[in-house]
């Protein structure tokens, strides 16, 4: 049955609670959903991994590009110290590394964490990893133009599925940040 916040579809997707299909979640993800009180608001879709990416997916299943949202794991030093953060935006957006996200995390320069590190890290797949389930350490910056999406598309840890929540639900998983002008 899926929630009933989601309804049947979005778009061409038919979702189902994700907790009820674990297969389709990485391991940190279906973890971390089993402990999030929230978890029984988000749904879960099996996609073809070939088009995992966000626009290919939005064409191929009827989504408007504002409907996804994007998490990009970024990584600046200070004093020799590694600070590592996932940003979570808007799919039509983009993070603004540069100078946002830069200040924020309080480094001299911000830029993507290396794709074998995060995906090492994060026990995710590149192209599907999610702000739910992110390891100790690392964290978690949300624009606050995903609170605004009714049902936002998001990874769910491997290329094979989408997790559909509420927006505003960003907001509230464990150690999210809503940061004003995180993207642009």
């Amino acid at each position: 049955m899926t929630p009933p916040h989601l309804g049947p579809t979005l778009g061409r997707l038919e979702t189902v609670p994700a907790l009820e299909r674990p297969d389709l979640l990485a391991g940190p993800v279906a973890a971390a959903l089993r402990g999030w009180a929230l978890a029984d608001r988000v749904g879960v879709v099996e996609i073809d991994p070939a088009i995992a990416d966000t626009a290919a997916m939005s064409e191929a299943y009827d989504l408007p590009m504002t409907t996804g949202a994007n998490c990009v794991v970024v990584a600046g030093r200070r004093d020799g110290e590694e600070r590592v953060a996932a940003c979570l935006v808007r799919a039509d957006t983009r993070a603004d590394v540069n100078n946002l996200v830069k200040r924020t995390l309080d480094v001299r320069k911000a830029s993507f964490l290396a794709m074998d590190r995060a995906v090492e890290e994060s026990a995710m797949e590149y192209g599907g990893i999610t702000p739910i389930g992110l390891p100790d350490g690392w964290r978690l910056l949300v624009d606050p133009r995903v609170l605004d999406i009714e049902v936002a598309v998001i990874g769910s840890g491997v290329r094979r599925s989408k997790l559909l929540i509420p927006g505003a639900l960003a907001a509230d998983l464990p150690g999210a940040e809503v940061v004003e002008g995180l993207a642009g």
